[in-house]
């Protein structure tokens, strides 16, 4: 998510600008408001302030000097970056490039998108480490260059490259020539939108990738992942140093925070692990150590069963890093794997229904269909919260990217056409007037693991407004889960004897 600055309001002068990330709309703004208080007073140098930084370097190719030109600018949705360019009038070597200006992110990110003719012009950005591929095609594209281009743009440039040896191959390898002959024709034919839909997928160990939303996209059509990123990824990235073996999970002397509920285990204390019970007890807090996934250092872990009414039992973990100030916390169900998943649909129809209870699983999709609302599963982790709650913290996270990356009354600058601009106003009004009771609407919680839940009021018995419905689990969800993998009777007489293969009905946490 995109991270909290301070307000801006209208156009500032450059020099009391704050932060040097400021979006194309405002710089155009800001020279222009400089220009004309330098004609109108006619003090100062003359000189008119510029975007573009420009630094004298090295040729790599002819090595004599050129010119390199930085501009630092933000991207509504997204974050901060640098834009760079290098030019060399003695060879005329040309080259482009971004680079991301923010930290790297605590968790890494993936982007699905199901493409469309009308998608090809939607913004992409690709950071270093990010990778690029199109499942339809088998294609990867390795980490690399960093752009800031759009669908379009990557599967022309993808295309080209492999073009530009084609004359070498079919001398040499005629069956590679062929097979790639196959691909560039399919990359032409998407780019041109004759082929659709196909799948892009961007893939970022350090989360500073993205590919553009819509507030139009269907339920399934633009997915985001967030996940923890492994020890290789982190040591790629600078993060973590993973040449010795990891050491004992303990809690290190310099870990005695006070202000944590509850209070960290005395540096001497074992973890209380409950070795000599195997069951986790409700109600008591345990702490374990883990690894911070923002600066790789030690911290803790803490780990509560509680028991929801009508419901069962879930279990609410919470990180915190007193190094780095990273922290989260989420929401786990307990038990088993049931045979089936589970869809709650809920009629909203003012305030109170605003204040029912709900726990949102990981692997749960929320929909509302008056709001054009779709949360695809993975993207809010488990929250146990209220729906005003849900809500509210889904629509300024979306907001927090669209329009306030510089703060309260950020309108998205000239990236934002006014188009899209209208219908993300229009989600917005529609959200807000949702969230203060005057706009109702049905909230649908689809979970393929019935590990989600809504209160009802009138429970045990039925609520008029809420229906609760099982439904079978299709195939793709089922892989997705590892459900198909999952082996829980006679896997010990099974072995070597293919015996015991079908999938159960349900099967056991």
């Amino acid at each position: 998510m995109a991270e909290d600055h301070q307000p801006n309001e209208g156009a500032v002068p450059a020099e009391t600008q704050s932060d040097n990330f400021v979006d194309l709309g405002h710089q155009v703004e800001e020279i222009a408001l400089s220009s004309e208080s330098i004609e109108e007073t006619a003090t100062g140098d003359g000189k008119e302030p510029k975007m573009v930084e420009e630094i004298e370097s090295l040729c790599m190719n002819c090595h004599k000097e050129g010119t390199t030109r930085l501009l630092l600018t933000k991207i509504p949705f997204f974050r901060e970056i640098v834009i760079m360019s290098f030019e060399c009038p003695h060879c005329n070597l040309k080259n482009s490039e971004i680079q991301p200006a923010g930290e790297i992110q605590p968790l890494g990110a993936k982007y699905l998108l199901d493409a469309y003719r009308e998608d090809l012009g939607r913004q992409v950005v690709k950071s270093d480490t990010c990778t690029v591929s199109f499942p339809d095609l088998a294609l990867e594209i390795p980490a690399g260059r960093g752009q800031l281009t759009n669908v379009e743009g990557i599967l022309t440039m993808v295309a080209q490259d492999l073009a530009a040896l084609q004359e070498k191959r079919k001398e040499e390898t005629p069956e590679v020539y062929e097979k790639l002959e196959g691909v560039i024709e399919s990359l032409n034919a998407m780019a041109s939108g004759a082929q659709s839909p196909f799948i892009i997928a961007v893939d970022d160990p350090a989360g500073n990738s993205w590919i553009e939303p819509s507030p139009e996209d269907k339920h399934g059509k633009y997915t985001k992942f967030q996940y923890k990123r492994s020890s290789e990824q982190n040591a790629a990235l600078g993060l973590g140093d993973t040449s010795t073996a990891a050491p004992e999970p303990e809690i290190r002397p310099e870990y005695r925070a006070e202000g944590m509920v509850p209070a960290m285990p005395a540096a001497t204390a074992a973890l209380d692990q409950d070795a000599e019970d195997d069951n986790i007890v409700e109600g008591k807090v345990y702490d374990f150590p883990t690894e911070c996934p923002g600066c790789m250092r030690m911290c803790v872990t803490h780990m509560k069963m509680v028991n929801i009414p009508h419901f069962s039992e879930v279990v609410i973990m919470s990180t915190v890093c007193d190094a780095c100030g990273y922290r989260t916390n989420e929401v786990k169900s307990g038990g088993g794997v049931p045979g089936k998943g589970r869809r709650i649909t809920l009629k909203v129809n003012g305030i109170e229904d605003l204040k029912r209870d709900i726990l949102k699983a990981e692997n749960c999709a929320l929909t509302c269909p008056e709001l054009g609302l779709n949360v695809q599963p993975g993207t809010l982790g488990g929250r146990f919260t209220t729906i005003e709650g849900l809500l509210t913290q889904v629509r300024d996270d979306l907001r927090r990217q669209i329009f306030d990356a510089e703060g309260e009354g950020y309108e998205g600058g000239d990236s934002l056409a006014a188009e899209e601009k209208a219908k993300w106003d229009k989600f917005f009004g529609d959200m807000s007037k949702a969230l203060e009771g005057e706009l109702e609407f049905t909230c649908i919680l689809e979970d393929p693991l019935a590990a989600s839940y809504v209160q009802s009021y009138t429970a045990p018995d039925p609520d008029q407004q809420m229906t609760v419905e099982d439904y079978e689990r299709t195939d793709e969800e089922e892989e997705h889960l590892g459900l198909k993998d999952i082996q829980t009777e006679d896997y010990g007489e099974g072995e070597g004897s293919g015996e015991g293969e079908d999938k159960p009905e349900g099967s056991n946490g």
